[in-house]
């Protein structure tokens, strides 16, 4: 079915989103929960059964090309990161330090290239389950492309491996502090709890996904001819402190987001400061430091042009006033369902409910107020309903094109949606089931 189907452009499809999600505020009643600030969680939550038929708010024609630069507003320090970091790591391409990197990297797997795959699968889906990255991979694009360019593998390789593998480990996450962190705190269940058997499953997953991407790249690989066994690499000493530079930023990163609550201006500031002291160390002097700024500038336009595009979608949305309305009318019919049925119906609809809301958080605050209360009533485990939300919603990163990061590291990577959809909906659905047996064995067991 996918082979025949042909995705426009992204930005053609992003567009064609924001169209859409403007003419549903033309047919989609108006309404609203009401909100009140949770202490615990520092967000505005909805209060449960509080929903309430509004004034219509259909956006018009100009006032949904209006959202587009709203969207790139609200977006802004996402842009901005992916624009001084893409130049940060032109500054340091242009030294030649990734590519004598990369050399190593591959004299090292030479006759056991295809392992790399795991390392790397097992890299960011960590990355994934402790810190939700996401963006954060969009400017390590380049070295993926090198890596996987001199090991034989294709583009979408790149793809599978990074993003795609962060989106596993963040769904299956016992940890992830936007996901089952936020949810926890809004469900007023103990945090960290479960996590034994979270982690159980999440092991399962990355496994499941390994094997995946396995079975694609011995399909699709093709054997460098340049890769040689005596194969020896040099680095000079500026390469040697500048890859010493990068490794300190990104551990200084892990820090400053977990423990010093840094944000995306933060995180800029880092890299473009590692940026600016590797052109010095390579002997890029000013004026190539500032063309090869400007060089990742340019590379990193259409991304950052997606990710705005994405926002607009969810922007257009709020201003009809029928974000409430879609979640009220997904999500309480089914609860009158039989539990079984019902659970299964809530982690399809949570799937579902990301094309329009493709932030984990943000859906966590929009649906788990109104799910946990309804967890009561269906007497079930509230841990039982997170477990829906996150499989749900987490496992539907794979293939939802509302994503920017997604569809950043696509077109940086030259990969067509269709062809990355034709790889992830298989991974999707097999995850999606591994996510709702694994609600089946955990009511099974009393999972609380």
């Amino acid at each position: 079915m996918l082979k025949k189907i042909k995705f426009p452009d992204p930005i053609i499809l992003l567009m064609s989103f924001i169209v859409i999600a403007m003419i549903a505020t033309h047919i989609v009643q108006a309404g609203a929960f009401e909100r009140v600030l949770d202490e615990v969680s520092g967000r505005q939550v909805i209060v449960s059964n509080s929903y309430a038929i509004t004034s219509s708010s259909p956006v018009g024609f100009f006032d949904m090309l209006v959202a587009i630069p709203k969207g790139m507003q609200q977006a802004a320090s996402v842009i901005f990161f992916v624009f001084l970091v893409g130049g940060s790591f032109v500054v340091i391409n242009n030294t030649g330090a990734l590519k004598s990197l990369v050399e190593y990297v591959v004299s090292k797997l030479n006759g056991k290239e295809i392992w790399g795959i795991s390392i790397c699968i097992f890299m960011f889906a960590s990355l994934g389950a402790v810190q939700n990255f996401q963006e954060e991979i969009i400017p390590l694009v380049p070295v993926l492309l090198l890596l996987c360019a001199r090991l034989g593998f294709d583009n979408l390789t790149a793809v599978a491996i990074s993003i795609g593998a962060a989106f596993v480990g963040a769904a299956f996450s016992p940890i992830n502090p936007f996901q089952v962190g936020i949810a926890q705190k809004i469900a007023d269940v103990e945090l960290l709890s479960g996590a034994i058997f979270r982690s159980g499953v999440l092991v399962v997953a990355v496994l499941i996904y390994n094997f995946m991407v396995f079975r694609y790249v011995k399909k699709t690989r093709k054997i460098p001819q340049t890769i040689e066994a005596t194969h020896k690499v040099y680095f000079s000493k500026a390469h040697k402190v500048i890859l010493l530079l990068l490794g300190l930023t990104f551990i200084v990163l892990v820090i400053g987001v977990s423990k010093w609550n840094w944000d995306f201006e933060q995180m800029t500031a880092l890299f473009f400061l590692t940026g600016i002291l590797s052109g010095i160390i390579g002997g890029l002097k000013t004026s190539g430091t500032i063309n090869s700024f400007i060089e990742g500038f340019k590379d990193m336009v259409y991304a950052g042009l997606l990710i705005g595009l994405a926002r607009a979608i969810y922007v257009v949305l709020e201003e009809g006033h029928i974000v409430d309305s879609i979640v009220n009318s997904m999500f309480t019919p089914i609860s009158q369902l039989p539990t079984e049925i019902s659970l299964t119906g809530i982690t399809l609809m949570q799937s579902v409910m990301h094309f329009p809301v493709p932030s984990v958080s943000g859906q966590a605050v929009l649906t788990i107020p109104l799910l946990a209360p309804l967890a009561d009533l269906m007497g079930v485990s509230r841990q039982l309903i997170i477990l829906c939300y996150q499989y749900g919603a987490g496992i539907a990163e794979l293939i939802i094109p509302t994503n920017g990061a997604l569809m950043a590291i696509l077109v940086a990577c030259k990969v067509p949606f269709g062809k990355w959809l034709k790889f992830s909906i298989k991974a999707y659905t097999v995850l999606i089931i591994l996510g709702i047996l694994s609600i089946y064995i955990a009511q099974l067991i009393g999972f609380n």
